[in-house]
């Protein structure tokens, strides 16, 4: 039996344009693709390994051409709309107190801090969660296997127990392997208010 949800944030709350913003930075740094060393460097800021003023340092050192303004407002291109019908959705489950909520998001501190600056709700809908978690603050990141290891053993939870909903398919694929209930969303044409219609087979 499903006692605990565990969401993502990105494409599943929120809107994400993923391609479009890689194409984007390719465009903005003059690049047919990233280079080993910035997807490492976007992975350790993920983890909050290292800070965002040492983020920005890099790509500046790395671009000198492109400014600081440009850098930022090219990192968070990804990020859409919230639609309203979602928040509707987790303030609901929240009142009913049927399942333990917890989110679990990579998500970095640029990105947290413009959605809160532009998502008018954000505090209201990260108050619908008994646990919060974003990659940067726990220095942990999906689909690596520790960020659910780490998931369970604070919330005392049974991976048989919990259902993990993701559009990402390599963290869906993990936390299956290690035994959680999984929905790899696909956001193009599906979308979560719809769990308990269409994914009745989960519970």
């Amino acid at each position: 039996m499903i006692k605990t949800l565990i969401f993502d944030f990105g494409d599943v709350f929120i809107n994400l344009d993923k391609p479009g913003a890689m194409q984007n930075a390719l465009d903005v740094f003059k690049l047919e693709t990233f280079e080993a060393d910035m997807i490492k460097t976007n992975e350790l800021y993920e983890v909050g390994k290292i800070s965002t003023s040492e983020f920005i340092q890099f790509y500046k050192t790395k671009f000198p051409h492109v400014s600081e303004a440009v850098l930022i407002d090219a990192w968070n291109f990804i990020i859409k709309d919230f639609p309203n019908h979602r928040l509707d959705f987790i303030k609901n489950l929240a009142i009913q107190k049927e399942y333990k909520l917890i989110l679990l998001s990579n998500t970095n501190n640029m990105h947290i801090n413009f959605i809160k600056q532009n998502v008018s709700f954000y505090e209201e809908f990260k108050a619908c969660f008994d646990v919060f978690y974003l990659s940067q603050e726990i220095q942990l990141r999906k689909p690596n296997t520790d960020i659910f290891e780490f998931v369970l053993s604070e919330n005392n939870l049974k991976p048989k127990e919990c259902l993990f909903i993701d559009d990402t398919k390599d963290n869906t694929d993990t936390a299956a392997i290690m035994g959680f209930k999984t929905w790899n969303i696909d956001e193009t044409k599906e979308d979560v208010i719809t769990l308990f219609e269409t994914k009745k087979e989960l519970f």
